[in-house]
């Protein structure tokens, strides 16, 4: 007996359409190289964190190694084949994507989670499945190892790409994401898609200047030097801090991890904070995690943290960096401010003892006042559409900006509902003021308008304040797979294998953690909790019906000869499984979140 299990050929992939590639792909066209499947959806951080770590392994596998998306929606604008061909765009994905709306891949490949990667073979089989993003040193291990295999088998054959790049029109703005007044006259842009940061005119159209060499990367200096990488929020300082700390705006420079700090008078860029490392878990706050909005309130800039859900400060005078909110898991739960959880908050407004946010993926409008975090409008990680009306009823899809407005209201930019909501505190009543928008992802108060940013089409636009709109409205939730587990006792298990040439680092205690809550609560009789282990007997109460399993883990891994310089690693994810009891269904439910399929 050897112990292998069997091997397990890879499924084909099936969609709607391809991008990226003049031809349909099959994977018996593809033998000779290894594929590595990546499950995404363009709303998720993760995932986009995940586009960037596999860009070295591109390049250093070229031609043995090729990276398939496939890109499984979680809401309903990201079925839109327009969007997603923006979307890839917009993320510069240098390799072919498959259009999976109706989630046909997804099943086959048994996926439960955004993001979700799985290595096929030379031969075709499947030998590897990653859930969550840090894999990057996993799957290269993997690759180097089995390579030799196959090389000395005669069975890896490098091949030219299938990829074929998009030839993108030119534009002044490409994918903006915020903007701001300028205190003498016209805006200043974070001009995402062109890593740059644009100065307009008054007429919000006409370029100025440019900050930014305008390829993605990351460099300090002059206007003309300086490189970004998809920046997002900014936030001008107040004049007496920006004397003192010799720069006018913060700028959340996105995929850099990092703060920097503009100088508008002549352009300098500089680094205010982080090292441009994304932080995982076990770090301190010398590193960040995709800032993606700034703001200015008590006396210190604000950061939604949406990388790892959470809400930072930073005070530009001493350059003291502190997490203010936010546990790192991922939801909707109110609370003191430390007990919060959140889920990729990507806006930010100040309105005096408030400070407003939009939480993109629990398409959620939240303030936090007084050390509390309150939910205004949203209902969970899945549940989404477009209504108007009292608070409690209304809904929201991705927005990603939150505007204050002078008559004490707020306005939302709905992103994936192509619209500008108006939130009145007064009444708690949640209306409409446009529609037709492509992703407004911010926008700032103009006189008797508000002006916004219209990502998808490039441009800034003005929209009346005192203008209402009407539209079908519409109620969704994610669909998903369900899952169906027995009533009673279900083993859960998150399946973790290090990396070859890793061990599990336990030098410093527990290596792992588990989480698990349910919606709704009374799903779960027991089971539900911290705890070191990866495994757990959770008890279903079957009275309750159909609802998700909220599953948190993380392992780390450091190399196994140890010592001095070993360089270690976390793995983790977050899974929502949408489960149904039936009497038929299982009492095991295991979760992969990293390892070989085979022994």
């Amino acid at each position: 007996m050897t112990g292998r299990r069997p091997r397990v050929r890879a499924p084909e992939l099936r969609g709607r359409g391809w991008l990226n590639t003049d031809r349909p792909l099959d994977l018996a066209d593809l033998r000779g190289r290894f594929v590595l499947l990546d499950f995404w959806t363009f709303c998720c951080v993760n995932c986009l964190h995940v586009l960037d770590e596999l860009r070295p392994l591109e390049e250093r596998y070229d031609g043995e190694l090729l990276v398939i998306g496939v890109h499984s929606p979680k809401f309903v604008h990201e079925a839109d084949p327009e969007a997603l061909r923006a979307a890839v765009e917009r993320y510069e994905v240098a390799h072919p994507v498959l259009d999976d709306p109706d989630l046909e891949t997804w099943r086959a490949y048994t996926a439960r989670a955004w993001p979700t990667l799985v290595l096929i073979d030379p031969e075709g089989y499947v030998v590897a499945q990653y859930a969550g993003e840090g894999h990057e040193h996993a799957l290269d291990a993997l690759v180097a190892d089995l390579r030799e295999e196959h090389l000395a088998k005669g069975t890896l054959q490098p091949g030219d790409s299938p990829y074929v790049p998009p030839t993108p029109e030119p534009r002044d703005l490409r994918f903006p994401a915020k903007a701001i007044r300028l205190p003498g006259k016209g805006f200043l842009v974070a001009d995402a898609g062109h890593h740059q940061l644009v100065e307009l005119a008054e007429d919000a159209e006409t370029v100025v200047r440019r900050i930014g060499s305008g390829t993605r990367g990351r460099a300090d200096g002059p206007a003309e030097e300086a490189a970004f990488n998809e920046p997002n929020g900014l936030v001008a300082l107040p004049t007496e801090v920006a004397v003192a700390v010799g720069y006018d705006v913060v700028v959340a420079d996105t995929v850099n991890h990092l703060l920097r700090g503009l100088d508008l008078s002549t352009g300098e860029v500089s680094t205010v904070a982080g090292d441009a490392r994304q932080w995982m878990q076990g770090d301190g706050t010398t590193s960040l995690s995709s800032p993606w909005d700034v703001a200015w309130w008590q006396d210190r800039v604000w950061v939604a943290m949406a990388g790892i859900h959470q809400l930072w400060t930073f005070d530009p005078r001493t350059g003291e960096v502190e997490v203010a909110g936010g546990t790192t898991n991922e939801g909707l739960l109110d609370g003191p401010l430390p007990e919060a959880w959140f889920a990729q908050t990507s806006g930010l407004a100040v309105d005096g003892d408030r400070l407003w946010l939009a939480d993109s993926e629990t398409s959620s409008l939240r303030r936090v006042e007084a050390g509390e975090v309150h939910t205004t409008v949203g209902q969970g990680l899945f549940d989404f559409g477009f209504q108007d009306g009292p608070a409690a009823q209304a809904l929201l899809q991705h927005p990603l900006g939150v505007t204050a407005l002078p008559d004490g209201s707020v306005a939302v930019c709905d992103t994936y509902n192509g619209a500008v909501r108006r939130y009145d505190p007064a009444t708690s009543i949640l209306s409409t003021i446009a529609t037709g928008l492509a992703e407004p992802s911010g926008a700032l108060v103009d006189g008797a308008h508000l002006v916004v940013v219209e990502s998808a089409a490039h441009r800034l636009t003005r929209v009346p304040l005192g203008q209402a709109a009407q539209a079908a409205g519409f109620a969704h939730t994610t669909k998903r797979p369900v899952t169906e587990v027995a009533a009673g006792e279900v083993e859960l298990v998150v399946s973790f294998e290090p990396p070859p040439g890793q061990k599990v680092d336990d030098r410093f205690g527990p290596s792992t953690q588990l989480l698990v809550s349910a919606t709704p609560p009374a799903l779960l009789k027991a089971g539900a909790g911290r705890s070191t282990d990866l495994s757990r007997t959770l008890v279903i109460d079957p009275t309750v019906g159909d609802g998700v399993l909220h599953i948190a883990a993380r392992a780390a891994s450091c190399d196994a000869h140890g010592g001095e310089g070993a360089a270690c690693h976390m793995h983790q994810q977050d899974w929502g499984v949408p489960v149904r009891v039936a009497a038929a269904g299982s009492d095991r439910l295991v979760l992969p979140l990293s390892g070989r399929s085979e022994a």
